[in-house]
């Protein structure tokens, strides 16, 4: 459980409308379901387009001469690389080298950057990355994230916007006008498909939410978020990482810029490479619907590792999970999954699933 609510989504009277009990997530009422079938929203997005309300994350703009030099101590990522107009995922370190938060960093230009995080401790290390330093750090709740996923993303918005989005990259963004409202869209995303995130302010948000849905665009909830991401294998901060994993243990290496200068947790993180006690994983479940997660796994009688998000992909056939099992554990592996009642087997399978070659993000 995150902090007591605290924050509000503009749209939190759509999610209402739509069967929502408005849980909690990083404080925020969230749509962890609607009324709909999360199985028609999980279709929406692998064959339509669907849009999530990802306002819960935090945004936080970082301004001024020493913006860059901040988030390049706070961050893994050699911030001198991400220009203008562009973004990078990366990771927020400990001083021990765990992983106290994932973000996406945006330059946005002219000495202004955006951090966006979830429900790590980005905010506080942040801070302290900026003593002594000429930055201005700005926590909004007013600018929102609407997550717009799926094959007919890109033309649906692209009737409706001032720019032409086919020419925007993957993770990169621009200033644009959609449906006459002033926002910043983002060709990022969290589904596996090609998508695009949508930061607008609370006072347009509303109109831009009720327009895209009448222009085919389904409502998804998190459960149906949940299918799609543990699909193309993407993590999520709580459940398939946490200050207890380095950014080795959970595939996330590739955010590491290894040659830069110093950041928080460097020394730490590099002396950890090459001493993994646990990989992430994708398994493929003998199960004829979700499990509850949090199974123990072993393999002939020796424990392995645990269940960390579990979800059934009904497009598949399949029970899937992501899990955290100790190294040296391949491709191929049947384990022994055990725990709420339940004893099966899963094979451990090459992540993602869902388009291997990643060439819908990327293309």
């Amino acid at each position: 459980m995150t902090e007591e609510l605290s924050r509000t989504s503009a749209l939190a009277s759509r999610h209402t409308a739509l069967g929502s009990g408005l849980e909690d997530w990083n404080g925020m009422g969230t749509a962890w379901s609607y009324s709909t079938d999360p199985n028609t929203e999980h279709d929406a997005v692998r064959d339509n387009a669907g849009m999530f309300d990802m306002s819960p994350l935090k945004k936080v703009f970082v301004r001024g001469p020493d913006a860059a030099a901040t988030l390049d101590h706070l961050t893994t990522r050699d911030i001198s690389k991400i220009a203008p107009g562009s973004a990078a995922y990366l990771c927020v370190l400990t001083d021990k080298g765990g992983i106290a938060d994932d973000a996406i960093v945006s330059n946005n230009g002219g000495d202004e950057w955006m951090i966006v995080h979830g429900s790590g401790n980005t905010m506080a290390l942040l801070e302290a990355s900026a003593e002594g330093r000429n930055v201005q750090i700005e926590f909004t709740d007013d600018l929102h994230d609407l997550s717009v996923q799926g094959p007919k993303s890109c033309d649906i918005l692209n009737a409706n916007c001032d720019m032409d989005l086919s020419r925007l990259a993957y993770f990169q963004h621009a200033p644009a006008k959609l449906f006459g409202h002033d926002c910043r869209l983002s060709r990022t995303g969290y589904s596996g498909e090609r998508g695009y995130e949508i930061f607008a302010d609370a006072s347009v948000i509303g109109d831009i939410w009720d327009r895209l849905s009448n222009a085919g665009v389904m409502p998804c909830s998190f459960t149906a978020l949940d299918k799609v991401r543990i699909e193309a294998g993407l993590l999520f901060y709580g459940y398939d990482m946490s200050e207890a994993n380095t950014p080795w243990e959970v595939g996330l290496g590739f955010t590491i810029n290894q040659n830069k200068g110093d950041f928080r947790g460097k020394g730490a993180v590099m002396a950890a490479k090459g001493k993994e006690a646990v990989y992430n994983v994708c398994l493929d479940i003998d199960h004829s619907e979700m499990i509850a997660g949090g199974e123990s796994l072993s393999l002939d009688g020796t424990s392995v590792g645990v269940v960390n998000s579990p979800c059934y992909s009904h497009r598949m056939g399949k029970s899937l999970a992501l899990a955290h099992i100790s190294s040296g554990t391949s491709a191929g592996t049947v384990l022994q999954v055990s725990g709420d009642g339940i004893e099966t087997t899963a094979t451990v399978v090459q992540s993602p699933v869902h388009d291997s070659g990643k060439s819908k993000t990327h293309r």
